[in-house]
């Protein structure tokens, strides 16, 4: 089975309990989403939406596209966008190969995204594709600091988190140096101190 699989198994059964899992977060969406300084008219997309818990702090008037390797999560983003009456382009799609024209959204939001997909190169190196020519990109994750190698201890832990949820021993900035994409602004993010952050990119 190939980690995309399993991705999308892991998610179609966290998908009716995801929601509890991951409000915790909901301030840290919120202050990455305010980065954006989305204008009505814009277009902006949600790569790996989840359930779509970013979409209520997008502002009216941007157009909205949110893709999920997951079926079921792509049925709760419908869900939720019709019960906050917000239109939204909601589809499965790999990250890592996006089924989107090129220079098409004004921003991309990524998050939880690239620490958790297979390939994150390929993915911010699409979603650098798909962002008109300064368009933004704002990644909500947790990495581990650029010049920190990880201990055996983190190691061995990694090899639990990676196979329930996620890789905690990704680095950003290898990540981001791989795509067309200049760097704005960082701030630390709920749950800072397990290297949570907000990074800013435009598309140069």
């Amino acid at each position: 089975m190939n980690t995309n699989g399993w991705n999308r198994i892991r998610y179609t059964l966290y998908a009716p309990i995801y929601d509890r899992i991951v409000r915790s977060f909901n301030t840290s969406r919120k202050r990455s989403i305010q980065l954006l300084e989305l204008k009505a008219g814009e277009r902006v997309l949600l790569v790996g939406a989840g359930t779509g818990e970013d979409i209520q702090y997008i502002p009216e008037g941007v157009e909205i596209t949110a893709v999920d390797i997951t079926p079921a999560m792509v049925g709760h983003i419908r869900r939720k966008a019709e019960a906050l009456k917000r239109p939204v382009q909601a589809a499965t799609m790999d990250g890592q190969a996006l089924e989107l024209a090129s220079e098409s959204f004004d921003a991309v939001v990524l998050h939880l995204i690239l620490a958790v997909i297979p390939d994150p190169i390929a993915c911010i190196r699409e979603s650098a594709r798909v962002l008109k020519p300064g368009g933004r990109a704002v990644v909500f994750d947790k990495f581990l600091p650029e010049k920190e190698q990880p201990s055996l201890l983190r190691r061995l832990a990694n090899l639990l988190a990676n196979f329930a949820f996620s890789d905690i021993n990704r680095k950003l900035e290898p990540i981001a140096a791989a795509a067309p994409l200049k760097f704005l602004y960082e701030v630390p993010a709920t749950y800072g101190r397990f290297g949570y952050k907000i990074t800013l990119y435009q598309k140069f």
